[in-house]
C-alpha cells in the first residue's frame, strides 16, 4: 500500500466496514489502528454504514474488508464513501475484484483460493493485514519511533510457528465437539480485541453446525445473558493472558456460581483457568494483540467437528453463499 504523503497527513480517523466474519476482522481492526497508529477508529456492518448518510470525509479512511471483493454492501459502502470524499482502502484475497478497483489502494491477503463457503484462512489472513497496515500509518505518519515498530513488526515472524502448535491439537478439539455437539445452544465470551473473536467463534458454529450462538461481550454478560445461564447452556470464554485477564476471570466465576458449563480458551500454563474451567482449550503465549490470530483457530476447529458429529456439509452449509452479490 502505498498512499501519497498529502492524505496520509490529513487522516484523522479510520473507518472500517464488512459483513459477517470481514466485519469481525474490521472489529479487531480497529483496536489496531487506535493502539499503534494512534488515529480514532470505528468498525461498522456495511449494510448499516451505506443507509445511515455517515459523518464522514477527506479526514476519513475508509478500510474495506471484503474476502471476495464483490460483497455488494460493502461495495455499496465503499461507494458512498468516495461520494463523500474518504480515502478508500481494501483487504480482499481476489486480485481484480470490484473492491480492488475502486480503492485508492488495496492489500491483498495472498493466501490462496478458499474452497470452503465459511470464511477461515481468510480471516486469518484479515487479522495479519490490518495489523500491518496499522503499523504502517503509525510509521508513515510519524506516530511511533523505529524502535517501537520494529518491537511489534519482529512478534510477527514466529506467527506461522505458533499457529503450527494450535492446529497440531485438533485431537483435543475433536474430543471436545463430541461431548458438545449436542446442546442447541452456545455462549460465547470476550474482552477488548478477544470480544470480536467470540463473535466469530459464535458465527462459526451457527454457520456450519446449525446451532443456535450468540457472541457477547464479557462485562455484557450482567445485562441479561446471565439469565440464560445454566446446565443446558454451555459457555465458551476466551480468557487469555491480557491486560483484561483479571476482569475475564471475574466474569467466569460468575459463569461457574451458576451452574454453567465452561469452555476457556486460555494460555498455557494457566493453572487459575485449568481450575476454573470444566474443559480447557490452549493457545501459546504471544503479544496481546496478535493473540486474536491464534484464538481464533480453535474456534474454528470446535465448529468443524461439531458440524461433522451432526452429519452437516461443512464445505456448503445450507443457504449460505460464498459471496453474497444481493441486499
Amino acid at each position: 500500500m502505498d498512499l501519497p504523503r498529502g492524505v496520509l497527513s490529513r487522516l484523522q480517523r479510520v473507518v472500517l466496514v464488512g459483513m459477517g466474519t470481514s466485519y469481525h476482522a474490521a472489529l479487531v481492526g480497529r483496536h489496531y489502528m487506535e493502539a499503534i497508529a494512534g488515529l480514532p477508529a470505528e468498525a461498522e456492518n456495511a449494510s448499516e454504514f451505506r443507509y445511515r448518510d455517515p459523518l464522514v470525509g477527506p479526514e476519513t479512511l475508509v478500510v474495506a474488508v471484503t474476502q471476495s471483493g464483490e460483497t455488494v454492501d460493502t461495495l455499496a459502502a465503499m461507494e458512498e464513501a468516495r461520494r463523500k470524499g474518504c480515502t478508500l482502502a481494501a483487504i480482499c484475497n481476489v486480485i481484480g475484484s470490484q473492491a480492488s478497483r475502486l480503492a485508492d489502494a488495496v492489500v491483498y491477503t495472498r493466501c490462496g483460493l478458499e474452497v470452503g463457503v465459511c470464511s477461515t484462512k481468510t480471516f486469518t489472513a484479515s487479522l495479519v493485514v490490518l495489523y500491518l497496515l496499522a503499523c504502517y500509518l503509525a510509521q508513515a505518519r510519524g506516530a511511533r519511533p523505529p524502535e517501537a515498530l520494529a518491537g511489534l513488526l519482529a512478534p510477527l515472524a514466529r506467527l506461522p510457528y505458533l499457529l503450527g502448535e494450535v492446529t497440531q491439537r485438533v485431537a483435543e478439539y475433536e474430543r471436545l465437539a463430541h461431548l458438545f455437539y449436542r446442546y442447541g445452544n452456545f455462549l460465547y465470551l470476550g474482552r477488548g480485541v478477544q470480544f470480536p473473536i467470540a463473535l466469530e467463534g459464535a458465527l462459526k458454529l451457527k454457520e456450519v453446525s446449525y446451532i443456535h450462538a450468540e457472541g457477547y461481550p464479557a462485562g455484557e454478560m450482567k445485562h441479561g445473558p446471565i439469565a440464560l445461564i445454566d446446565q443446558d447452556m454451555p459457555v465458551v470464554a476466551i480468557a487469555v493472558r491480557d491486560p483484561l485477564y483479571d476482569k475475564m476471570r471475574n466474569n467466569l466465576e460468575q459463569v461457574k456460581a451458576r451452574e454453567g458449563r465452561l469452555i476457556v480458551l486460555a494460555s498455557e500454563g494457566d493453572e487459575e483457568m485449568a481450575r476454573l474451567a470444566d474443559h480447557a482449550l490452549w493457545v501459546p503465549p504471544a503479544p496481546p494483540l496478535l493473540l486474536p490470530v491464534l484464538t481464533a483457530v480453535p474456534l474454528q476447529f470446535f465448529a468443524y467437528y461439531i458440524a461433522l458429529r451432526r452429519g452437516c456439509d461443512v464445505d456448503q452449509p445450507r443457504n449460505l453463499a460464498k459471496t453474497v452479490t444481493v441486499e
